[in-house]
């Protein structure tokens, strides 16, 4: 009987480790000041939702402050990649650096949203995949980056899973004089 029960603690432990993939690599072994002037500036909406982008920010803003990066500025409306009318996204994103310079910054915050949907069939799972970024704006160096996935249960809110997602991520963010936040 005993054998039976650890092969279910196995299966029910890799069942659960399948649903989230993080993966997180720094360019720089540095610890970034939480309390510099910090800018977020647009993720790039590479899935077929339309503004995901925008509800991606949202939550990713909520988390850097959670984190204690209190001097977050937003970039302005008009640099948005999930617009209507999308110009280049090289263009868009040097434009939204140069206002982040403009506005004395010296990290920005970026990336990207790879899934952000619920799945098709019977149970409808949430799922969401980001990557972000960190440069340096001093330099333009990428001084932290982290990738990751997250696919919740049939009963789940896709932004609960998209939050945990945000919070498991940021954690492995460098930070001086910032809050540490274990999820």
């Amino acid at each position: 009987m005993k054998p039976l029960k650890n092969l279910l603690l196995g299966l029910a432990v890799l069942l659960l480790a399948g649903c989230s993939t993080t993966i997180q690599s720094s360019a720089d072994i540095e610890t970034l000041d939480a309390q510099a002037k910090w800018a977020l500036l647009p993720l790039a909406n590479n899935t077929d939702t339309p503004q995901a982008a925008l509800s991606a920010e949202a939550m990713l803003e909520h988390q850097l402050r959670r984190r204690g990066i209190n001097t977050l500025q937003h970039y302005p409306a008009l640099l948005s990649r999930d617009s209507l009318f999308e110009p280049t996204e090289r263009k868009i994103s040097d434009d939204a650096q140069k206002w982040a310079r403009e506005q004395g910054a010296r990290f920005a915050v970026t990336g990207s949203v790879e899934e952000w949907r619920y799945k098709t069939g019977i149970d409808g799972e949430p799922a969401a995949g980001v990557t972000l970024k960190v440069i340096d704006l001093s330099n333009d160096r990428v001084v932290w980056s982290g990738s990751g996935a997250k696919s919740g249960w049939s009963r789940e809110a896709l932004s609960g899973v998209a939050q945990t997602l945000f919070e498991k991520l940021l954690t492995t963010l460098p930070l001086a004089n910032g809050k540490v936040i274990v999820p």
